[in-house]
């Protein structure tokens, strides 16, 4: 009798390295994600068995699953746990990523300081410093603790080795790229060795429930380095930005599979290490005792959070036949674009001047809420006549010269309450600017012509 034989099916022998596509033979360019030089020989692989095999450990309901175990530790820094959603979960894993001297390790030797003042033992695992160079910053921070242990390892079994011996409730890994496995090939960074090392420390952690902080180098476009599968491994990726001439730093989370997106955390890089900044706003506000022409205060929204910010503006008749149109802050194009629905629509000739438009403290402006505040610093520049005092401004506008609604009219009013100003320019919207200040003065406009008619004259 003729037995049945079971044919091994042969998988595709090549493979992106950023997001898995696979295919029959090899091309220069991935068909998925469209990078060039990935698709990498796999080899010819034997498809597993799909035969069903004892359950260790029966399948529960949802309703009886206890959710105590992954409640929310508190790292002692505010800003990261408004951007976490209110701290760090167990077994979680976080990758956070940053140019070259952003602030990210500074943060996470502050954050494993004040954990492990929690009586929780912490591990923190750099292969890009001695210990005696972490020692040395973590004393210039005021980062030292009696439960935080230093390991300067680039092998990945020995770090695991480590992570064996502390059982640490936080491990820090600084950083993913340096860490290589010797049953892999490839050196440190590449490819294999990145997909390998997060594999093997993400099965640690979720075994252990050990919370993990991993740091991940950005390429020259600042994307993440190494394969796209990182970001799909972690639970949580965060971005840290900030211009290297500000102090000011900005932590957004771009995934998060235990809270929001949409938050910002601000913190302040100084000499002295690296801090939390619950009131940012004082950053990108001049302090000067008397008004002058061609500034104006705006509200800007990062992510759910209200910052005010100052935009100035600067006009000088121009020697040239093409006037110069100088940014800083801001997007040159949409500049440009207002300084046009200035001139056609509301009048104000600008066509022989040179203009200089900027924000105050380094903050980058991209929200079209901050039209409104643009076109108003111009005008009162080019009037030479101040805006009044505690004054803001926000609303889009568009070529037609109109003023469009923006997203949380009411919360940005509120912001301004606090901070001390009294009177506020806003789109008109038919939901209205909701609930205001006692003492609070809002003027809603539908046409920049309003608004310059209303301010300036």
């Amino acid at each position: 009798m003729a037995t049945k034989t079971s044919r091994a099916s042969k998988a595709p022998a090549y493979k992106c390295a950023e997001c898995g596509w696979t295919t029959v033979k090899w091309v220069g360019r991935c068909g998925e994600c469209q990078a060039w030089g990935t698709v990498e020989e796999t080899g010819t692989a034997v498809a597993r068995t799909t035969a069903a095999t004892t359950v260790v450990e029966p399948a529960r309901k949802i309703a009886d699953v206890d959710a105590t175990t992954a409640a929310f530790l508190p790292t002692g820094v505010d800003e990261l746990d408004r951007v976490l959603g209110g701290g760090l979960v167990p077994g979680a894993v976080i990758l956070l990523a940053g140019e070259p001297g952003v602030g990210k390790s500074t943060l996470l030797l502050d954050v494993a300081a004040k954990f492990a003042r929690t009586a929780q033992d912490v591990l923190y695992v750099t292969g890009e410093e001695s210990a005696a160079q972490v020692k040395l910053r973590a004393e210039r921070i005021d980062a030292v603790a009696e439960s935080l242990y230093l390991s300067a390892e680039t092998d990945l079994g020995q770090a695991l080795g480590q992570v064996e011996k502390i059982e640490p409730r936080l491990l820090i890994v600084d950083s993913v790229q340096t860490l290589s496995s010797a049953d892999v090939d490839g050196s440190a960074g590449g490819v294999s060795q990145v997909r390998e090392v997060a594999a093997s420390i993400i099965a640690a952690a979720k075994r252990r429930n050990m919370t993990t902080l991993l740091v991940g180098h950005v390429t020259k476009d600042g994307s993440i380095a190494g394969p796209r599968l990182l970001e799909h491994l972690v639970d949580v990726v965060c971005q840290f930005e900030g211009e290297r001439h500000s102090r000011l730093r900005l932590l957004r989370a771009v995934k998060n599979r235990y809270g929001p997106t949409d938050d910002v955390g601000c913190f302040d890089l100084n000499e002295n290490g690296i801090e939390g900044l619950a009131d940012p706003s004082g950053l990108f506000v001049s302090r000067t005792k008397d008004p002058v022409s061609g500034t104006c205060i705006t509200v800007t929204m990062e992510g759910r959070r209200p910052l005010l910010a100052e935009v100035q503006s600067l006009l000088a008749e121009s020697p040239n036949s093409q006037p110069r149109r100088a940014t800083s802050g801001l997007d040159s194009s949409r500049v440009s674009m207002l300084l046009a629905v200035l001139q056609q629509r509301a009048g104000t000739l600008l066509h022989k001047d040179d203009s200089y438009v900027a924000t105050v403290g380094g903050v980058k402006l991209s929200e079209p809420a901050t039209d409104l505040a643009v076109a108003l610093a111009v005008a009162s520049a080019k009037a030479r006549k101040p805006l009044p005092i505690r004054l803001i401004a926000f609303g889009e506008v568009g070529l037609a010269g109109e003023v469009r609604p923006v997203p949380g009219i009411n919360q940005r009013i509120q912001e301004a309450h606090r901070l001390g100003f009294t009177h506020a320019v806003v789109p008109a919207s038919h939901t209205g600017p909701g609930p205001v200040p006692p003492g609070f003065s809002v003027r809603e406009v539908e046409h920049l012509t309003e608004a310059l008619s209303l301010l300036i004259g």
